[in-house]
Protein backbone atom coordinates (compact mmCIF):
# COMPACT_ATOMS: atom_id res chain seq x y z
CA UNK A 1 0.00 0.00 0.00
CA UNK A 2 1.46 3.33 -0.96
CA UNK A 3 2.07 5.99 1.71
CA UNK A 4 -0.21 9.33 1.60
CA UNK A 5 1.48 11.84 -0.23
CA UNK A 6 1.64 15.45 1.58
CA UNK A 7 2.21 18.52 -0.59
CA UNK A 8 4.07 21.05 1.27
CA UNK A 9 4.61 24.77 0.64
CA UNK A 10 5.80 27.52 2.86
CA UNK A 11 9.05 29.52 2.63
CA UNK A 12 10.63 29.04 5.97
CA UNK A 13 13.24 26.36 5.37
CA UNK A 14 13.36 25.34 8.86
CA UNK A 15 9.74 24.50 9.18
CA UNK A 16 9.97 22.34 5.72
CA UNK A 17 12.64 20.64 7.14
CA UNK A 18 10.91 19.56 10.54
CA UNK A 19 7.81 18.96 8.76
CA UNK A 20 9.78 16.75 6.26
CA UNK A 21 11.54 14.84 9.16
CA UNK A 22 8.12 14.93 11.24
CA UNK A 23 5.42 13.41 8.68
CA UNK A 24 8.23 11.00 7.14
CA UNK A 25 8.53 9.30 10.63
CA UNK A 26 4.55 9.32 11.06
CA UNK A 27 4.67 7.07 7.54
CA UNK A 28 3.58 9.91 4.75
CA UNK A 29 5.65 10.90 1.78
CA UNK A 30 6.51 14.37 1.95
CA UNK A 31 7.01 16.55 -1.15
CA UNK A 32 8.22 20.44 0.01
CA UNK A 33 8.98 23.46 -1.76
CA UNK A 34 9.50 27.22 -0.88
CA UNK A 35 6.87 28.78 -3.43
CA UNK A 36 3.51 28.83 -4.64
CA UNK A 37 4.23 28.02 -8.12
CA UNK A 38 5.61 24.64 -7.54
CA UNK A 39 3.24 23.29 -5.64
CA UNK A 40 0.26 24.71 -7.88
CA UNK A 41 2.10 22.06 -10.73
CA UNK A 42 2.34 18.89 -8.51
CA UNK A 43 -1.56 19.98 -8.15
CA UNK A 44 -2.14 20.56 -11.56
CA UNK A 45 -0.43 17.13 -12.64
CA UNK A 46 -2.38 14.99 -10.29
CA UNK A 47 -0.06 14.70 -7.24
CA UNK A 48 -0.49 14.63 -3.39
CA UNK A 49 -3.31 13.45 -1.13
CA UNK A 50 -3.42 16.54 1.00
CA UNK A 51 -1.97 19.74 0.79
CA UNK A 52 -0.08 22.40 3.92
CA UNK A 53 0.39 25.27 2.91
CA UNK A 54 1.98 28.91 4.25
CA UNK A 55 -0.12 32.07 3.72
CA UNK A 56 2.62 34.54 3.01
CA UNK A 57 4.78 32.96 -0.14
CA UNK A 58 7.30 34.81 -2.53
CA UNK A 59 4.95 34.81 -5.50
CA UNK A 60 1.47 33.93 -4.13
CA UNK A 61 -0.96 34.46 -1.07
CA UNK A 62 -1.73 30.72 0.03
CA UNK A 63 -5.10 31.89 0.84
CA UNK A 64 -5.81 32.63 -2.88
CA UNK A 65 -4.39 29.57 -3.83
CA UNK A 66 -7.08 27.41 -1.52
CA UNK A 67 -9.97 27.90 -4.36
CA UNK A 68 -7.67 27.73 -7.12
CA UNK A 69 -6.85 24.51 -6.26
CA UNK A 70 -10.60 23.37 -5.39
CA UNK A 71 -11.35 24.18 -8.93
CA UNK A 72 -9.21 21.49 -10.17
CA UNK A 73 -8.69 19.25 -7.53
CA UNK A 74 -12.27 19.49 -5.19
CA UNK A 75 -11.09 16.22 -3.45
CA UNK A 76 -7.99 17.37 -1.92
CA UNK A 77 -7.83 18.87 1.24
CA UNK A 78 -5.93 21.91 2.39
CA UNK A 79 -4.53 23.11 5.64
CA UNK A 80 -3.38 26.56 5.69
CA UNK A 81 -0.48 27.61 8.51
CA UNK A 82 0.40 31.52 9.34
CA UNK A 83 1.89 33.79 11.65
CA UNK A 84 -0.74 36.39 10.76
CA UNK A 85 -2.70 35.27 13.72
CA UNK A 86 -5.62 37.15 13.53
CA UNK A 87 -9.79 36.48 13.03
CA UNK A 88 -10.01 37.16 9.66
CA UNK A 89 -6.83 34.99 8.47
CA UNK A 90 -8.73 32.22 10.56
CA UNK A 91 -11.97 33.21 8.87
CA UNK A 92 -10.69 33.33 5.18
CA UNK A 93 -8.99 30.22 5.53
CA UNK A 94 -11.86 28.22 5.96
CA UNK A 95 -14.38 30.69 4.04
CA UNK A 96 -12.07 30.08 0.87
CA UNK A 97 -12.13 26.21 1.65
CA UNK A 98 -9.22 25.12 3.76
CA UNK A 99 -10.20 21.96 5.64
CA UNK A 100 -8.17 23.67 8.81
CA UNK A 101 -6.76 26.64 9.75
CA UNK A 102 -3.14 26.54 12.03
CA UNK A 103 -1.28 29.19 13.52
CA UNK A 104 2.20 29.59 13.74
CA UNK A 105 3.80 28.26 15.81
CA UNK A 106 2.34 25.24 15.80
CA UNK A 107 2.68 21.63 17.89
CA UNK A 108 3.72 18.94 15.70
CA UNK A 109 1.15 16.46 17.59
CA UNK A 110 -1.61 18.50 16.83
CA UNK A 111 -1.02 19.29 13.09
CA UNK A 112 -0.31 15.31 12.39
CA UNK A 113 -3.76 14.80 14.14
CA UNK A 114 -5.48 17.11 12.17
CA UNK A 115 -3.83 15.59 9.19
CA UNK A 116 -5.18 11.91 9.95
CA UNK A 117 -8.96 13.56 10.37
CA UNK A 118 -8.38 14.95 7.14
CA UNK A 119 -7.69 11.89 5.04
CA UNK A 120 -10.39 9.81 6.67
CA UNK A 121 -12.92 12.18 6.62
CA UNK A 122 -15.03 12.57 3.99
CA UNK A 123 -15.57 15.76 1.79
CA UNK A 124 -16.03 19.08 3.04
CA UNK A 125 -18.45 21.26 1.39
CA UNK A 126 -17.00 24.76 0.18
CA UNK A 127 -18.35 28.01 1.90
CA UNK A 128 -18.86 30.39 -1.26
CA UNK A 129 -19.67 33.94 0.38
CA UNK A 130 -16.71 36.01 0.82
CA UNK A 131 -15.96 39.24 3.38
CA UNK A 132 -14.52 42.11 3.07
CA UNK A 133 -11.02 42.76 3.65
CA UNK A 134 -10.75 44.15 6.68
CA UNK A 135 -11.57 43.17 9.74
CA UNK A 136 -14.81 44.60 11.36
CA UNK A 137 -14.56 43.93 14.94
CA UNK A 138 -11.58 44.70 17.47
CA UNK A 139 -11.18 41.10 18.58
CA UNK A 140 -7.56 41.79 19.32
CA UNK A 141 -4.71 39.14 20.17
CA UNK A 142 -2.23 36.33 18.80
CA UNK A 143 -2.02 34.80 22.71
CA UNK A 144 -2.94 30.95 22.09
CA UNK A 145 -5.84 31.68 23.85
CA UNK A 146 -6.85 33.95 21.22
CA UNK A 147 -6.06 31.67 18.44
CA UNK A 148 -8.41 29.03 19.60
CA UNK A 149 -11.10 31.36 19.83
CA UNK A 150 -10.48 32.56 16.31
CA UNK A 151 -10.64 28.97 14.95
CA UNK A 152 -13.63 28.19 16.81
CA UNK A 153 -15.19 31.30 15.17
CA UNK A 154 -14.05 29.88 11.32
CA UNK A 155 -15.60 26.61 12.21
CA UNK A 156 -19.00 27.80 13.14
CA UNK A 157 -19.36 29.78 9.92
CA UNK A 158 -21.53 27.45 7.88
CA UNK A 159 -23.09 25.86 11.01
CA UNK A 160 -26.14 27.56 13.49
CA UNK A 161 -25.57 25.91 16.23
CA UNK A 162 -26.25 27.50 19.82
CA UNK A 163 -23.15 28.63 21.10
CA UNK A 164 -22.56 29.60 25.07
CA UNK A 165 -19.74 32.07 25.75
CA UNK A 166 -18.14 32.60 29.17
CA UNK A 167 -15.71 35.01 31.10
CA UNK A 168 -15.92 37.49 33.44
CA UNK A 169 -17.11 41.57 32.64
CA UNK A 170 -14.86 43.02 29.91
CA UNK A 171 -13.69 40.20 28.02
CA UNK A 172 -15.44 40.74 24.96
CA UNK A 173 -18.50 38.23 24.83
CA UNK A 174 -20.07 40.88 22.49
CA UNK A 175 -17.72 41.29 20.51
CA UNK A 176 -16.91 37.28 20.14
CA UNK A 177 -20.59 37.33 19.56
CA UNK A 178 -21.16 39.60 16.89
CA UNK A 179 -18.34 38.00 15.16
CA UNK A 180 -20.25 34.63 15.26
CA UNK A 181 -22.84 36.65 13.46
CA UNK A 182 -20.73 38.73 11.27
CA UNK A 183 -18.55 35.87 9.79
CA UNK A 184 -21.73 33.10 9.83
CA UNK A 185 -24.75 32.14 7.50
CA UNK A 186 -26.83 34.71 9.12
CA UNK A 187 -25.02 37.59 8.28
CA UNK A 188 -27.66 39.12 5.78
CA UNK A 189 -30.15 38.57 8.96
CA UNK A 190 -30.36 41.23 11.81
CA UNK A 191 -28.17 40.98 14.94
CA UNK A 192 -30.15 41.76 18.13
CA UNK A 193 -28.53 41.86 21.62
CA UNK A 194 -30.80 42.23 24.51
CA UNK A 195 -29.47 42.38 28.28
CA UNK A 196 -31.30 40.32 30.84
CA UNK A 197 -29.76 41.62 33.61
CA UNK A 198 -31.12 44.71 32.23
CA UNK A 199 -34.70 44.44 32.32
CA UNK A 200 -37.26 44.00 34.67
CA UNK A 201 -38.07 40.51 35.59
CA UNK A 202 -42.00 41.13 34.87
CA UNK A 203 -40.98 42.58 31.60
CA UNK A 204 -38.86 39.98 30.04
CA UNK A 205 -41.42 38.27 28.25
CA UNK A 206 -42.78 40.73 26.85
CA UNK A 207 -39.43 41.70 25.49
CA UNK A 208 -38.60 38.78 24.25
CA UNK A 209 -41.88 37.32 22.31
CA UNK A 210 -43.31 40.72 22.07
CA UNK A 211 -46.79 41.19 23.04
CA UNK A 212 -50.63 42.05 22.07
CA UNK A 213 -52.52 45.71 23.45
CA UNK A 214 -53.95 45.43 26.83
CA UNK A 215 -52.03 42.19 27.47
CA UNK A 216 -51.03 44.27 30.63
CA UNK A 217 -50.89 47.48 32.39
CA UNK A 218 -49.68 49.66 30.28
CA UNK A 219 -49.62 47.70 26.71
CA UNK A 220 -51.05 50.45 25.05
CA UNK A 221 -50.04 49.27 21.33
CA UNK A 222 -48.96 46.20 20.35
CA UNK A 223 -44.84 45.45 20.92
CA UNK A 224 -42.45 43.33 18.56
CA UNK A 225 -40.09 41.16 20.93
CA UNK A 226 -36.68 40.44 20.10
CA UNK A 227 -37.23 37.03 18.66
CA UNK A 228 -39.16 38.54 15.82
CA UNK A 229 -36.71 41.33 15.39
CA UNK A 230 -34.27 38.62 15.23
CA UNK A 231 -35.79 36.37 12.30
CA UNK A 232 -33.31 35.00 10.09
CA UNK A 233 -30.70 36.46 12.20
CA UNK A 234 -28.85 35.69 15.22
CA UNK A 235 -30.50 36.88 19.12
CA UNK A 236 -27.30 37.65 21.59
CA UNK A 237 -28.71 36.86 25.38
CA UNK A 238 -26.51 38.61 27.28
CA UNK A 239 -26.16 37.77 31.29
CA UNK A 240 -28.32 35.22 30.60
CA UNK A 241 -27.82 33.96 34.32
CA UNK A 242 -29.66 36.63 35.27
CA UNK A 243 -33.24 35.62 33.34
CA UNK A 244 -35.82 34.58 35.94
CA UNK A 245 -36.72 30.91 36.06
CA UNK A 246 -39.99 31.31 34.61
CA UNK A 247 -38.95 33.09 31.84
CA UNK A 248 -36.00 30.29 31.44
CA UNK A 249 -39.53 27.68 31.43
CA UNK A 250 -40.98 29.67 27.84
CA UNK A 251 -37.23 29.90 26.59
CA UNK A 252 -36.82 26.35 26.72
CA UNK A 253 -40.10 25.63 25.10
CA UNK A 254 -39.40 28.06 22.80
CA UNK A 255 -35.83 26.27 21.25
CA UNK A 256 -37.91 22.80 21.74
CA UNK A 257 -40.85 23.46 19.33
CA UNK A 258 -39.60 26.51 17.70
CA UNK A 259 -42.29 29.16 18.01
CA UNK A 260 -43.70 31.16 20.45
CA UNK A 261 -46.66 33.22 21.40
CA UNK A 262 -46.33 36.60 21.77
CA UNK A 263 -47.86 37.79 25.49
CA UNK A 264 -51.75 37.43 24.71
CA UNK A 265 -51.41 36.46 21.57
CA UNK A 266 -52.81 32.94 20.73
CA UNK A 267 -51.33 32.49 17.16
CA UNK A 268 -48.02 30.60 16.62
CA UNK A 269 -44.81 32.32 15.20
CA UNK A 270 -41.86 30.37 14.11
CA UNK A 271 -38.89 31.37 15.98
CA UNK A 272 -36.38 31.37 12.80
CA UNK A 273 -33.25 32.46 14.65
CA UNK A 274 -29.60 31.51 16.13
CA UNK A 275 -29.66 31.80 19.81
CA UNK A 276 -26.09 32.80 21.25
CA UNK A 277 -26.02 33.25 24.77
CA UNK A 278 -23.41 34.99 27.16
CA UNK A 279 -22.77 35.20 31.07
CA UNK A 280 -20.17 35.86 33.42
CA UNK A 281 -21.47 33.85 36.31
CA UNK A 282 -21.33 29.94 36.83
CA UNK A 283 -24.00 28.57 35.30
CA UNK A 284 -23.40 25.33 35.98
CA UNK A 285 -23.06 26.11 40.47
CA UNK A 286 -26.65 27.78 39.65
CA UNK A 287 -27.72 24.31 38.48
CA UNK A 288 -27.02 22.94 41.72
CA UNK A 289 -28.85 26.35 43.49
CA UNK A 290 -32.33 25.50 41.44
CA UNK A 291 -31.74 28.83 40.33
CA UNK A 292 -31.02 27.70 36.24
CA UNK A 293 -32.83 25.10 34.95
CA UNK A 294 -30.83 22.48 34.16
CA UNK A 295 -32.46 21.25 30.79
CA UNK A 296 -32.53 24.89 29.49
CA UNK A 297 -28.01 24.70 29.94
CA UNK A 298 -27.71 22.01 27.84
CA UNK A 299 -30.03 23.26 25.20
CA UNK A 300 -27.98 26.61 25.59
CA UNK A 301 -24.01 25.27 26.10
CA UNK A 302 -23.98 23.19 22.63
CA UNK A 303 -20.70 25.08 22.12
CA UNK A 304 -19.04 26.46 25.14
CA UNK A 305 -16.73 28.93 24.19
CA UNK A 306 -14.29 30.57 27.56
CA UNK A 307 -13.28 33.83 27.01
CA UNK A 308 -9.57 34.47 28.70
CA UNK A 309 -9.15 37.29 31.30
CA UNK A 310 -6.30 40.09 30.07
CA UNK A 311 -4.41 39.05 32.69
CA UNK A 312 -3.89 35.33 31.31
CA UNK A 313 -3.05 36.84 27.41
CA UNK A 314 -0.69 39.53 28.99
CA UNK A 315 1.06 39.22 25.18
CA UNK A 316 -2.28 40.83 23.88
CA UNK A 317 -2.08 43.81 26.11
CA UNK A 318 0.77 45.98 23.71
CA UNK A 319 -1.34 45.50 20.64
CA UNK A 320 -4.67 46.36 21.98
CA UNK A 321 -3.43 49.72 23.81
CA UNK A 322 -1.93 50.37 20.49
CA UNK A 323 -5.28 49.61 18.49
CA UNK A 324 -7.19 51.37 21.24
CA UNK A 325 -4.98 54.86 20.72
CA UNK A 326 -5.09 54.26 17.02
CA UNK A 327 -9.01 54.50 16.91
CA UNK A 328 -8.73 57.71 18.96
CA UNK A 329 -9.03 60.07 16.05
CA UNK A 330 -12.21 58.79 15.33
CA UNK A 331 -13.85 60.36 17.93
CA UNK A 332 -11.71 63.79 18.04
CA UNK A 333 -8.70 63.03 20.00
CA UNK A 334 -5.31 63.25 19.37
CA UNK A 335 -3.13 60.38 18.25
CA UNK A 336 -1.03 59.85 20.64
CA UNK A 337 1.51 56.65 21.17
CA UNK A 338 2.91 54.55 23.95
CA UNK A 339 6.63 54.53 25.38
CA UNK A 340 8.37 51.32 25.92
CA UNK A 341 8.18 51.61 29.93
CA UNK A 342 4.70 52.31 29.79
CA UNK A 343 4.08 48.76 28.26
CA UNK A 344 5.55 46.98 31.06
CA UNK A 345 3.54 49.66 33.62
CA UNK A 346 0.54 47.62 31.84
CA UNK A 347 2.19 44.34 32.25
CA UNK A 348 2.02 44.40 35.32
CA UNK A 349 -1.17 45.59 36.40
CA UNK A 350 -3.76 43.03 36.87
CA UNK A 351 -6.93 44.65 35.06
CA UNK A 352 -9.68 43.64 36.92
CA UNK A 353 -12.15 45.17 34.30
CA UNK A 354 -10.37 42.93 31.54
CA UNK A 355 -10.48 45.12 28.06
CA UNK A 356 -12.78 47.12 28.63
CA UNK A 357 -10.97 48.72 31.64
CA UNK A 358 -7.44 48.84 28.83
CA UNK A 359 -10.00 50.87 26.62
CA UNK A 360 -11.66 53.11 28.82
CA UNK A 361 -7.92 53.96 29.91
CA UNK A 362 -6.87 54.65 26.74
CA UNK A 363 -9.47 56.89 25.73
CA UNK A 364 -9.24 58.77 29.27
CA UNK A 365 -5.39 59.44 28.62
CA UNK A 366 -6.14 60.31 25.18
CA UNK A 367 -8.58 62.92 26.30
CA UNK A 368 -7.00 64.32 29.50
CA UNK A 369 -3.07 64.36 28.79
CA UNK A 370 -1.39 66.84 25.90
CA UNK A 371 1.62 64.90 26.03
CA UNK A 372 2.17 63.02 22.59
CA UNK A 373 3.85 59.69 24.41
CA UNK A 374 1.94 58.69 27.07
CA UNK A 375 5.05 57.88 29.57
CA UNK A 376 4.88 55.35 32.31
CA UNK A 377 4.55 57.92 34.83
CA UNK A 378 1.61 58.80 33.41
CA UNK A 379 0.22 55.51 33.27
CA UNK A 380 0.82 54.46 36.95
CA UNK A 381 -0.45 57.92 38.04
CA UNK A 382 -3.86 57.15 36.37
CA UNK A 383 -3.77 53.22 36.83
CA UNK A 384 -3.69 54.05 40.93
CA UNK A 385 -6.69 56.23 40.68
CA UNK A 386 -8.63 53.17 39.73
CA UNK A 387 -7.23 50.46 41.90
CA UNK A 388 -8.64 49.03 45.11
CA UNK A 389 -5.40 49.59 47.90
CA UNK A 390 -5.47 45.61 49.04
CA UNK A 391 -2.96 45.91 51.79
CA UNK A 392 -2.79 47.49 55.40
CA UNK A 393 -5.40 47.65 57.66
CA UNK A 394 -9.01 47.67 56.33
CA UNK A 395 -11.13 49.63 58.74
CA UNK A 396 -10.40 53.58 58.96
CA UNK A 397 -9.84 53.63 55.48
CA UNK A 398 -12.76 51.53 54.48
CA UNK A 399 -15.28 54.44 53.22
CA UNK A 400 -12.49 55.38 50.77
CA UNK A 401 -11.47 51.80 49.22
CA UNK A 402 -14.72 51.12 48.88
CA UNK A 403 -16.11 54.18 47.47
CA UNK A 404 -13.46 53.46 44.59
CA UNK A 405 -14.41 49.79 44.24
CA UNK A 406 -17.88 50.89 43.45
CA UNK A 407 -16.85 53.80 41.05
CA UNK A 408 -15.06 51.43 39.43
CA UNK A 409 -17.83 49.04 39.08
CA UNK A 410 -20.25 51.62 38.22
CA UNK A 411 -18.02 53.28 35.31
CA UNK A 412 -17.58 50.16 33.55
CA UNK A 413 -21.01 49.13 34.21
CA UNK A 414 -22.60 52.08 32.33
CA UNK A 415 -19.61 51.95 29.55
CA UNK A 416 -21.35 48.22 28.79
CA UNK A 417 -24.46 49.75 28.11
CA UNK A 418 -23.08 51.49 25.14
CA UNK A 419 -25.03 54.55 25.23
CA UNK A 420 -28.09 52.88 26.85
CA UNK A 421 -29.28 53.02 30.47
CA UNK A 422 -30.58 50.56 32.89
CA UNK A 423 -33.58 49.19 33.79
CA UNK A 424 -35.29 51.95 36.75
CA UNK A 425 -34.23 50.56 39.94
CA UNK A 426 -30.52 50.35 39.71
CA UNK A 427 -30.03 51.96 43.34
CA UNK A 428 -31.97 49.11 44.85
CA UNK A 429 -30.09 46.64 42.89
CA UNK A 430 -26.72 48.15 43.92
CA UNK A 431 -27.51 48.26 47.59
CA UNK A 432 -28.41 44.40 47.07
CA UNK A 433 -25.48 43.59 45.63
CA UNK A 434 -23.13 45.33 48.20
CA UNK A 435 -25.65 43.74 50.94
CA UNK A 436 -25.27 40.05 50.09
CA UNK A 437 -21.45 39.72 50.65
CA UNK A 438 -21.27 42.26 53.45
CA UNK A 439 -24.03 40.11 55.37
CA UNK A 440 -22.40 36.65 54.44
CA UNK A 441 -18.81 37.50 55.20
CA UNK A 442 -20.10 38.86 58.67
CA UNK A 443 -21.63 36.03 59.28
CA UNK A 444 -18.71 33.96 58.44
CA UNK A 445 -16.92 35.76 60.94
CA UNK A 446 -18.74 35.61 63.83
CA UNK A 447 -19.55 31.65 62.98
CA UNK A 448 -23.00 31.72 62.31
CA UNK A 449 -23.89 33.66 65.33
CA UNK A 450 -26.35 35.98 64.19
CA UNK A 451 -26.78 37.95 67.74
CA UNK A 452 -23.00 38.57 67.22
CA UNK A 453 -23.37 39.50 63.55
CA UNK A 454 -26.56 41.77 64.35
CA UNK A 455 -25.11 43.66 66.24
CA UNK A 456 -21.54 44.10 64.28
CA UNK A 457 -24.33 45.31 61.04
CA UNK A 458 -26.33 47.19 62.94
CA UNK A 459 -29.22 45.73 62.14
CA UNK A 460 -32.44 44.46 64.24
CA UNK A 461 -31.86 40.44 64.96
CA UNK A 462 -35.84 40.18 63.01
CA UNK A 463 -34.35 42.04 60.14
CA UNK A 464 -30.91 40.15 59.80
CA UNK A 465 -33.25 37.01 59.34
CA UNK A 466 -35.28 38.70 57.04
CA UNK A 467 -32.44 39.02 54.51
CA UNK A 468 -30.52 36.11 55.17
CA UNK A 469 -33.88 34.55 53.63
CA UNK A 470 -34.58 37.28 50.99
CA UNK A 471 -31.17 37.34 49.65
CA UNK A 472 -30.49 33.32 49.94
CA UNK A 473 -27.30 33.20 52.36
CA UNK A 474 -25.73 29.87 52.81
CA UNK A 475 -23.63 30.30 56.05
CA UNK A 476 -22.30 28.25 58.55
CA UNK A 477 -24.35 28.20 61.45
CA UNK A 478 -23.15 28.36 64.92
CA UNK A 479 -24.62 29.30 68.56
CA UNK A 480 -27.53 31.25 68.17
CA UNK A 481 -28.12 33.52 71.13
Amino acid sequence: MSRPVVLVADDDRAIRMVLDRALSGEGYEVRATDNGSTLWSWVEAGEGDIVITDVRMPDVNGLDLVPQIHQIRSDIKIIVMSAQSTLLTAVKAIERGAYEYIPKPFDLNELIGVLERALSSPEKAQVQNEMGEEEKLPIIGKSPAMQEIYRTVARLMTSDLTVMISGESGTGKELVARALHDFGQRRGGAFIAINMAAIPRELIEAELFGYEKGSFTGAHTTGIGRFQQAQNGTLFLDEIGDMPIEAQTRLLRVLQEGEFTTVGGRTPIKADVRIVSATHRDLEQLVRKGQFREDLFYRLNVVPMKLPPLRDRKEDIADLARYFLNKAPVSDLPLKTIAAEGLIVLNEHQWPGNVRELENLMYRITALYTEPVISAAILKQEINQISTPVDGPYDEGLGDNLSSLVERYLINYFDSLRGNLPRPGLHSRIIDEVEKPLITITLRATKGNQLRASDLLGLNRNTLRKKIRDLDIDFLRGRDV
